[in-house]
This record gives C-alpha cells, sequence and structure tokens, in this order.
C-alpha cells in the first residue's frame, strides 16, 4: 500500500504529536494558540480558492499539517485547563457531588463514586472539579444523578511513592451516614437516563439467569458490567487469554452486526428499505455503545461498522485504513485524554494487525474443507491480534497466555452462541414464558464456557508472567510486523534499510543502558508502616524487608522488580545489631536506624542519590544520610 493514498493516517500522527508535545508550549497562552488556529484555517481555505499550482499544494499541505499539529495543542491544553478549574490541595471545609454510578456492595458498607461540583472555602461555594470513591452506610442507597452534601473534605490518595505503582483516583472519604442529599436534579438528564436504563436491564437479567457465576459473565459480556466478577473467574479467564471476551468491544458490535446483517437476504428488502434497514442497523449499534458505556473498543467498532454502512448506501467500499485513522481521530478530538487509556491503544493494534497480517497467515493454508477453513481463519484472526498487541499487553501487564489460541477457538465461537441469545434476552427479556426460556438457555451456554475455562486453567505452563519489554524494543517489532505486511507489495530494498536502521538504533542504545548500568545499585521502597531494601550487584538481588506485608509487595515492589527483570524470589540480606536500634546491613555495609528510620553509610559513599517524585527519578543532594519515608530511594555505588 503507498502511505500517500490514506489521507487519516497522515494526519493522524500529527493529532497525536500535537497533544504529546503540548507542554513543550506552555510559554503560549490557550488564547494564542486558539488564534493561531484560527489563522491557519484562514489561510487554508484562502489558498484552497486559488488557482492551482505545484506550489500552492505544498503550501496547502504544509499549512494543513500545521493546521492539525495545532488543534492537537489546542485540544490538549483546553482540557488541561478543564482539569484545573480549581485546586482541591488546599484546605476546605464541605463540598457537593454528584453521584455517578450505583452503590457496589461491600463487606460493611457501599461504595460510589461521587463527582465533586463545588466546594465551600473560607465560608464560600466556589466551583471545583474532581473524582472521590466513598464509602457510606446510609438505610437508602444513593442513586446516579442525585447531588448530595458531605461535610468534611475527602482524604487525598498520595501520589505513589515507588517506581512503576499503580496511580488511580485521588481521593477517597468514608462518610458513614453523615451527609445529605440535597436533591435529584441529574436523574432526568440522558446521560442519567442511560445508567439508569443499563441498571435496569442488568436487574432483568439477574432475575433471569439462575447461576450466579453466569450472571456475572453475562453481565460483563452484554452490558460490560464487570464489577461484581469473582476474581477466581477473572483469573480463568485471563489465562485462558479469552479476558478480552468479558470488556464489550468490537468483537460484541461486529457480533450483533453481523446477526442484524445475516437477516438483509433473507428478507429481500427492495433498494430503499435496504438502506433503511442498514440505517436501522447502524442506529441500534450507537443504542449499544451508549448502554454499555462508550468504551474506547466499543465506540471505535460502532464508528467503523457505520461508516462501512455508509458507504454501503453510497455503494462505496471505503478504505479500512481510512476509517481506523478517522474513528481514532473523533476519539482523540472528543477526550484527548484517551490516547493514554489502555483499552484504546491495544483496540486499534488488534484490529491493525487483523488487517494486515491475518491475509499473510492465512496464506499459509488453503483448507478446502469449510469447517476447517472456519477454524484457520479464526486461529489467522486470534494470530494476527495477539502479534500486533503481544508487546503492550507484556508492557502493561508482564504476562502472556500460552494457550489463548485454544482458548480463542474454544470460547469464542461459544461466545457467538450466548450473544445470540442474549441480545433477544436483554431486548424481549420482558416478555412472559419467552425471558424465563432465554434466561435458562444462556445460563446453561455461559456454564459450559465457564467448566471449558476452568479445564484451560488447570493445563500446565498457563501463563508465562514476570516478563517486560522496553518502549523501544515494542517498536522494533511492530516495525518488523510492518515490514513482514508491506514486504510483497513495497519496495523491498527500502524496507531492507528502514529495518537496519531502527535495529542498528535499538543495539546502540541497549548497548549504552549495559554499558551505564551502575555495578552496584540499592533501590529502597515505601510501604504504609516500613521499607524494603533492594540491593542488586553481579546479577544478584539481596533484599531486607522492615515491616512490609506480603500483600502490600505485590503493588509496591514487584512493578519495579519486573520492569528491571529482577529475581521475585531475592536472597535475604543480613542484619546484624549493632546498638539498640541500628542494624548492620550486610552485603550492602550500611546502617539502618530503625527508630528514625535514617539510613548512613558508613563504608561507602554513594555515587547517586534519586529520590522518587512525578512519575521519575529526581537526584537529591544528600550523599551520608538518608531519612526514610516521603517516597522511595534509589542509590548508586
Amino acid at each position: 500500500m503507498r502511505f500517500s493514498d490514506y489521507p487519516f493516517l497522515k494526519y493522524l500522527p500529527l493529532l497525536i504529536g500535537g497533544i504529546l508535545l503540548a507542554g513543550s508550549f506552555e510559554f503560549f497562552r490557550i488564547k494564542t494558540i486558539a488564534i493561531i488556529v484560527l489563522i491557519l484555517v484562514l489561510s487554508y481555505f484562502l489558498l484552497i480558492n486559488l488557482k492551482t499550482n505545484q506550489t500552492r499544494l505544498q503550501v496547502l499541505s504544509l499549512i494543513g499539517y500545521l493546521l492539525i499539529f495545532s488543534f492537537g495543542i489546542l485540544l490538549s491544553r483546553y482540557q488541561e485547563g478543564q482539569a484545573a478549574l480549581l485546586s482541591l490541595d488546599e484546605p476546605f471545609e464541605s463540598y457537593l457531588a454528584e453521584v455517578r454510578q450505583f452503590d457496589l456492595q461491600k463487606p460493611n458498607s457501599f461504595e460510589n463514586l461521587l463527582e465533586i461540583k463545588a466546594i465551600k472555602r473560607d465560608s464560600e461555594w466556589k466551583a471545583a472539579s474532581g473524582l472521590v470513591i466513598i464509602y457510606h452506610q446510609a438505610p437508602e442507597p444513593l442513586l446516579p444523578g442525585q447531588v448530595i452534601r458531605v461535610s468534611k473534605a475527602p482524604e487525598r490518595v498520595g501520589a505513589p511513592k515507588n517506581p512503576h505503582e499503580f496511580e488511580g483516583i485521588c481521593f477517597r472519604q468514608f462518610i458513614g451516614k453523615d451527609f445529605q442529599v440535597l436533591e435529584k436534579a441529574g436523574e432526568s438528564s440522558f446521560e442519567f437516563f442511560l445508567v439508569n436504563f443499563r441498571n435496569h436491564l442488568a436487574t432483568r437479567l439477574g432475575d433471569q439467569i439462575p447461576d450466579p457465576q453466569s450472571e456475572q459473565i453475562a453481565l460483563a459480556l452484554l452490558l460490560g458490567q464487570k464489577q461484581s466478577l469473582d476474581r477466581d473467574l477473572r483469573e480463568g479467564y485471563v489465562q485462558a487469554g479469552v479476558m478480552h471476551i468479558l470488556a464489550v468491544s468490537g468483537l460484541h458490535v461486529g457480533i450483533i452486526y453481523a446477526l442484524f446483517l445475516s437477516l438483509l437476504k433473507p428478507l429481500r428488502l427492495s433498494k430503499k428499505w435496504s438502506r433503511i434497514y442498514l440505517l436501522f442497523v447502524v442506529l441500534l449499534i450507537w443504542v449499544y455503545a451508549l448502554v454499555t458505556g462508550l468504551s474506547p473498543s466499543v465506540v471505535r467498532a460502532a464508528t467503523m461498522f457505520s461508516l462501512l454502512s455508509l458507504g454501503q448506501l453510497r455503494e462505496r467500499k471505503p478504505s479500512i485504513f481510512n476509517i481506523l485513522a478517522f474513528s481514532a481521530m473523533l476519539m482523540i478530538a472528543v477526550n484527548p485524554e484517551v490516547i493514554k487509556e489502555v483499552g484504546f491503544q491495544l483496540s486499534y493494534l488488534a484490529v491493525a494487525g487483523i488487517v494486515l497480517i491475518q491475509p499473510l497467515i492465512l496464506n499459509w493454508w488453503l483448507p478446502r474443507n469449510r469447517i476447517l477453513e472456519y477454524f484457520w481463519q479464526l486461529t489467522a484472526v486470534s494470530l494476527a491480534a495477539q502479534l500486533a498487541t503481544f508487546p503492550l499487553s507484556v508492557y502493561y501487564f508482564h504476562l502472556f497466555p500460552t494457550y489463548f489460541l485454544l482458548g480463542n477457538l474454544l470460547i469464542i465461537p461459544l461466545a457467538f452462541l450466548i450473544m445470540q441469545a442474549g441480545v433477544p434476552l436483554v431486548l424481549f427479556g420482558w416478555i412472559p414464558f419467552f425471558g424465563e426460556g432465554l434466561g435458562w438457555l444462556l445460563s446453561k451456554l455461559i456454564w459450559f464456557q465457564n467448566q471449558l475455562i476452568q479445564l484451560l486453567q488447570v493445563l500446565p505452563w498457563g501463563k508465562i508472567d514476570r516478563l517486560t519489554i522496553s518502549p523501544l524494543s515494542m517498536i522494533l517489532f511492530w516495525m518488523a510486523l510492518l515490514v513482514w505486511s508491506a514486504w510483497e507489495t513495497g519496495n523491498r530494498k527500502q524496507l531492507i534499510y528502514l529495518s537496519f536502521t531502527v535495529f542498528s538504533i535499538w543495539s546502540g542504545l541497549r548497548f549504552f543502558e549495559v554499558l551505564n548500568r551502575p555495578a552496584q545499585e540499592l533501590v529502597i521502597y515505601q510501604g504504609k508502616k516500613g521499607q524494603v531494601f533492594d540491593f542488586s550487584f553481579e546479577k544478584k538481588l539481596f533484599a531486607w524487608n522492615q515491616g512490609v506485608d506480603q500483600e502490600e509487595l505485590s503493588f509496591v515492589v514487584d512493578p519495579n522488580r519486573i520492569s528491571n527483570q529482577l529475581p521475585q524470589i531475592p536472597d535475604t540480606m543480613i542484619g546484624i545489631l549493632d546498638t539498640a536500634s541500628i542494624i548492620q546491613l550486610f552485603p550492602l555495609n550500611v546502617s539502618y536506624n530503625q527508630k528514625t528510620s535514617e539510613i548512613y553509610f558508613p563504608l561507602q559513599k554513594p555515587k547517586d542519590v534519586a529520590i522518587w517524585s512525578e512519575g521519575e527519578w529526581k537526584s537529591s543532594s544528600k550523599r551520608d544520610t538518608l531519612k526514610l519515608g516521603a517516597a522511595a530511594f534509589r542509590i548508586l555505588f
């Protein structure tokens, strides 16, 4: 393929580049950037009406590219301005907030999510913005759209104190019964109508599906509600490599699209009514997308199928690459932060892999049997999607499901049957006897699917975990896939040069990284009530745990160990009590004061000391004594 034949593929990187590089243009005010965008728009439309020549076309292209890049900067800066409506870091007395979801049952309370609308500071109400996870014990449940007043400020969940530690919502609070429901103004809005409608459908599914585990899977598969999903059940689907079927995605939208499109031929509609039917299918897809919460993968799939259907209405077949890029640009324009979401990245990578790689895999074998052909096509799709998403999955989740191919071959056809029963149940479950019958059938199908998952789970070596990959290695892997996909139709000489250049850059950076790797490194992780010392040298790791429990290790220490390919089970340091409170740690040769949480370096002075702050290591001027407790430290010797 020629890159120039797909204009939106050229525009998409410029838009993303503008968003990612917006921080480099902070010296421009947002109004200045808006004026620049306006000038570029006016210049573009002025030039487009002039007489055509080569120079004008080149200038026009340059203005267009600058316009898209500047628009990306404007989007990012505007969103930053909205997020920083009012700082919640300074103390405030109380706040007004809107309930965002239905209560989730916890052992001793109910969990919910609030969106702060205003705070009271110095006896004055001011507009504010922020999300708070709350736990309450009120006799009446909180409902989406209610506005409540809470008489005390929430607790800030601190920024991650350790490298690669998860960062989530910034505020949480136990409010018990200490709040007041002021109004239910939001209930009549379209947004909360959808939330209530989704809850109504979930309640109906729960009433009509007798098996509790089948109900959990049905809620996840049909409505995208995974809050009540059993932990062991979730782990089973992850290990089988089919967790994607429980996240409402393009697969589900595709099944619904295929289901209704398959009725088009038997109906034998005229050209006019066929077009009306296609518009109905597009409308139905978007209703489903709205009901399931507009996740990135669903919006991408809904946009793609809508554009394909509109192409059919005009008797044209639009390019899948342009559709992919255009749908991504639409989503980014609505919410620039979506490019940082894992679901968005995995969704587009999977489809790109299927489009580019699946035809190449299909050519390996041409089965004559229709059943074999079906399973071979399914195999090709699974392999292509896995190849494209493998680097990103390893980067984020550090594991690889060994039996993903077997899991997809068994579960995807069954998921298709489940959707065939589930969609009519959602639409017509209110009909007496019909709804109960479909609920029973759906329950049995999901029960059978869960049994298959359990069988896959007991197979040996079901997953390879603690994997890691660098961003540069990911790019190298994807470049190799692109070269493979373009090998038959592209310029092979240029592809070889490109591959050699990328590989040389990767090799050089890896060599530089190994060359500059410290001979000895100490990382001190900060837990809730203690610290963990990791000392690595000569490919060995020694650890000392000072008050961090086993459960906390998994998210405080493990992420950095995995990222740096360090052993999961290190050797234990030797601690010798020097005085009543000071311990000498070997082979580290440092002293640790248990009372004051201070570290001394009596024998060997560190070459560099850094503290983990704002997502990166920042050098510290301290060298002789370190006071622990604020965040993680890294000491190089």
